[in-house]
């Protein structure tokens, strides 16, 4: 599904990543680990569009990726979890999930889509009207990931989704983790915390 070959990144007038290539079969969990800056970030939001690579190919399902803008590479279904979760923290919860369903013209997809993320997290159906900065870090971080599963993506990429959670939290986010890419998403996760 997504295939990166001999990809060069520079951050900053520095040479960040250097020939990498990785592969992710449809349905995969594929796990990149590494220390801090080691470049994952970097990697991930290369993929993403974010940042755009000095050299190197980037291929989703068989077509070339390469200088697509982000917001056509989540049309594409290839969608990212930032690190630090990166949530509209004065929106409410519902808000925060609207965004990520932008796209969805159909009311009955939307309303599907936000119940099977419900199903996942079903705190977020407790506190749809809250405000999201006055949630936890774990529900954030649910949020996150419910945010970008609004978009219906085919590959989901996580960036640290371990970051700053207690461990029992980090357990209960890898088991859902494991339900999304049952349920038939491909999984690219970024971590440090092996």
């Amino acid at each position: 599904m997504l295939k990166v070959e001999s990809l060069n990144a520079y951050l900053g007038g520095l040479h960040i990543l250097r020939g990498i290539s990785l592969e992710v079969g449809k349905e995969e969990t594929v796990a990149l680990v590494g220390g801090n800056g080691a470049g994952k970030t970097t990697f991930i939001n290369s993929v993403s569009g974010l940042i755009q690579p000095a050299s190197g190919e980037i291929s989703f399902d068989g077509k070339t990726i390469v200088g697509l803008p982000p917001h056509k590479r989540v049309l594409l279904g290839l969608i990212q979890v930032p690190e630090g979760r990166r949530i509209f923290p004065d929106m409410t919860v519902l808000e925060n999930l609207e965004m990520g369903g932008f796209h969805i013209r159909d009311h009955l997809i939307f309303q599907q889509t936000k119940e099977t993320i419900f199903s996942y997290f079903p705190i977020l159906k407790e506190r749809l009207n809250q405000h999201a900065k006055t949630l936890s870090g774990g529900e954030q971080q649910m949020l996150a990931i419910g945010r970008s599963l609004m978009c219906q993506p085919r590959m989901l990429m996580l960036d640290e989704p371990s970051l700053g959670l207690a461990p029992m939290l980090v357990k209960t986010i890898f088991k859902i983790i494991t339900k999304i890419n049952n349920a038939g998403v491909t999984i690219l996760l970024i971590e440090q915390n092996v």
